[in-house]
């Protein structure tokens, strides 16, 4: 597949590339990572264009009925942190946690290495949603409204705060991107390590182990991403 993209699209990408700066060759432009990513993509939006194309009130398809769950858990989980209003939101932490959960799961393929498990996709996930749920505190409350909450409830310390809080939310990317990207590349080498020197069935725990660590990492970065976007949102009384 990465093949492929690079016959198609390797050209393009390396002018871009070489328009900011960075040499690349057409023949390698386009990584193994990318590829994936590029896969787990398309492979979202043709589910969600079938699930759409087929709804039904009276007979719902499996495909509907996995979208339905989906739906009611990531809304379940918004609502509980959100608040009201959560609704505006459902659909980028819907998307984050699937786009991170499939790109988890890749790893249990063989010969696969985790998207996530380089620092570059953790990094633009969570660069991404920064913008996000700033660009929301800033819309809800108003540039104004919004600094106000980095400088704490007592005025004559704010120029302590200030700058504290701020370095602090600035970390919020670096947390986010390590977080997911070391346990994932952590799972891959003890997956690696584990067929290398055991017979097949220790590895299918470890296996087992990283489809677990999959679910979780996917549902701590939505859940961060949800705490993150309510207080940013949320109005100080």
């Amino acid at each position: 597949m990465t093949r492929l993209l690079n016959q198609l699209f390797g050209g393009i990408v390396a002018s871009v590339l070489h328009a900011v700066g960075v040499p690349a060759d057409a023949a390698t432009a386009i990584n193994d990572t990318f590829a994936m990513e590029l896969l787990v993509v398309c492979g979202l939006i043709v589910f969600f264009m079938a699930v759409r194309l087929t709804l039904s009130v009276d007979k719902p398809n499996p495909a509907q009925q996995i979208a339905e769950m989906i739906h009611e858990f990531v809304g379940g989980q918004a609502d509980q942190v959100i608040g009201h209003g959560y609704a505006r939101f459902q659909a980028f932490v819907t998307c984050i946690f699937l786009f991170v959960l499939l790109d988890n799961l890749l790893g249990l393929f063989p010969g696969i290495v985790t998207p996530t498990s380089q620092p570059v996709v953790p990094l633009g996930i969570a660069v991404l949603t920064f913008l996000y749920y700033n660009f929301h505190g800033v819309r809800v409350q108003g540039p104004v409204g919004y600094l106000k909450h980095f400088a704490g409830p007592v005025w004559w310390l704010a120029w302590l705060l200030f700058p504290v809080e701020i370095i602090s939310h600035l970390a919020r990317v670096m947390s986010l991107t390590i977080r997911l990207y070391a346990n994932m590349l952590a799972s891959d080498l003890l997956t690696l390590i584990c067929f290398s020197i055991l017979p097949l069935a220790a590895p299918v725990v470890f296996l087992g182990l990283h489809f677990a660590v999959a679910i979780i990492q996917a549902y701590v970065f939505m859940l961060l991403s949800m705490i993150y976007l309510s207080m940013a949102v949320a109005h100080e009384h």
